[in-house]
């Protein structure tokens, strides 16, 4: 089997985005009150409140990210927490429509494309898996953001959280490491490396045991 084109330019992680970001909005549609209200993978928010977290990435440029980081005193949760009241509609039809305006939008208010390509990603999986709605991206988008998790610490400590481990996938060409071996589909490797321990259970190797007992004491 050939092996897929990873997306790499900004161009073609852009596309990526907007692919991930339609998806997302037609798993929406129809959505009962109970599902906007259900508890998402991301803490504390609920489906609803993470679609708005995700409208403000897309609908907020770079000076006003700057601006509002320096008002939360650089504290993330609260530079959050601002952005998704202010992006939140009064009812979850009206943030459906605002996320819907920002689908073709740009990637994100830095120029860290594959972030933001992971930020849909994982948000995506976050408002999925408690909804029991399923959709696994192409292997090439999930393989560009696990090669940009596993470079580094950004919004999430995902380098750190596979740091000695064997990272392989079972369904493209993302390796990355040495030490005990993490194995498994690349978006579930994705989400181990965004602190999602739900996705732990679709993982194997030694070195599972050791993602699950980090996320565990995060």
């Amino acid at each position: 089997m050939a092996e897929p084109h990873v997306p790499e330019d900004r161009k073609a992680l852009e596309r990526a985005i907007h692919v991930e970001r339609s998806a997302l909005a037609q798993d929406l549609t129809g959505l009962s009150e109970a599902q906007w209200a259900t508890a998402s993978l991301c803490e504390r928010w609920t489906v609803e409140q993470v679609v708005a977290h995700l409208t403000a990435g897309a609908g907020t440029r770079m000076w006003r990210w700057l601006l509002s980081m320096l008002a939360a005193r650089f504290d993330p949760g609260l530079h959050n927490d601002r952005r998704l009241a202010q992006h939140r509609g009064a009812t979850p039809e009206e943030t459906l429509r605002r996320f819907r305006d920002v689908v073709g939008g740009p990637a994100g208010p830095t120029g860290h494309t594959a972030a933001w390509l992971g930020e849909i990603v994982v948000h995506g999986e976050d408002i999925r898996r408690p909804l029991g709605l399923a959709r696994t991206p192409p292997v090439a988008t999930t393989t560009a953001v696990a090669r940009f998790f596993a470079s580094r610490d950004f919004t999430v400590a995902s380098s750190t959280a596979i740091a000695g481990l064997r990272v392989e996938a079972t369904d493209g060409p993302f390796t990355t490491g040495t030490g005990d071996l993490l194995r498994g589909p690349t978006l579930s490797l994705v989400m181990g490396m965004a602190g999602r321990a739900e996705a732990c259970q679709d993982l194997e190797g030694d070195g599972a045991e050791v993602l699950r007992a980090r996320l565990r004491s995060a």
